[in-house]
């Protein structure tokens, strides 16, 4: 449980990161993207909440519904916000490549390279090819998922399942950030996670509940990234 732990303050130091001088310009594009689909999902969410709670409940079980319309909520609310996360991340995700590169130098004390133009590109083709092996990776997991949470008794369980697999997709996708710009690929950054799966749950963890907080959500991918390159950083220089 120390590791656990240990991932979930590398989550929260990340605040401290983001308000360093010679990150913020890193920040700010990460943000703003966060800012904009976020917005929409809150506002996609509480248009289609309660329609798709009443699709989800049968009405032989209309009598628990005091108990189990929260944990139909809390489904849908995972589901929304975790595609509108993959999304956001997507679109970001070249701009992370450089924030987390930024980051790593600032804690390791190594030199800063500045950004060219032919050096975006090359970030901005990896990162992307690197985001997209980890949705298809991802959808292999979500699709079982979304079937339990229709599947009538059963789908009681979703909630947990959900967090788990949220939990767990946020430290995969956060780490590859830092790791990616080593030139690990993603089955190098699955199997570093696996070694150090509580730490990893730790983090995605915080970064789960990050995405569940009104305006903390805004600010839920920088810090993450931040983050995550605190985590491996620190994991390195422990090993």
């Amino acid at each position: 449980m120390i590791s656990y732990f240990k991932g979930a303050a590398d989550c929260i130091a990340g605040f401290k990161l983001i308000l360093n001088p010679g990150l913020r310009r890193f920040v700010i594009i990460p943000l703003l993207i966060n800012i904009a689909l976020f917005a929409t999902a809150i506002y996609f969410f509480s248009q289609k909440i309660d329609s798709w709670v009443e699709q989800l409940l049968p009405s032989w079980l209309s009598f628990l519904e005091f108990i189990l319309w929260p944990l139909f909520a809390l489904t849908i609310f995972l589901i929304v916000f975790y595609s509108f996360t993959l999304l956001a991340n997507l679109i970001a995700a070249p701009f992370n490549s450089l924030l987390a590169a930024r980051v790593e130098a600032r804690l390791s004390g190594g030199a800063i390279e500045d950004v060219t133009a032919d050096a975006f590109w090359k970030v901005l083709f990896r990162s992307i090819g690197a985001e997209l092996t980890k949705i298809l990776y991802l959808i292999k997991w979500f699709i079982p998922l979304l079937i339990l949470t229709f599947i009538p008794v059963v789908n009681v369980v979703a909630p947990f399942a959900w967090f788990l697999f949220a939990a767990w997709s946020f430290a995969l996708e956060y780490t590859d950030y830092p790791l990616g710009n080593h030139g690990q690929l993603f089955p190098a950054v699955r199997e570093y996670n696996r070694k150090n799966a509580m730490r990893a749950l730790g983090f995605g963890s915080v970064v789960f509940l990050l995405t569940s907080i009104p305006v903390l959500n805004f600010l839920a991918m920088p810090v993450a990234v931040c983050g995550a390159t605190r985590l491996t950083t620190r994991i390195k220089n422990e090993s």
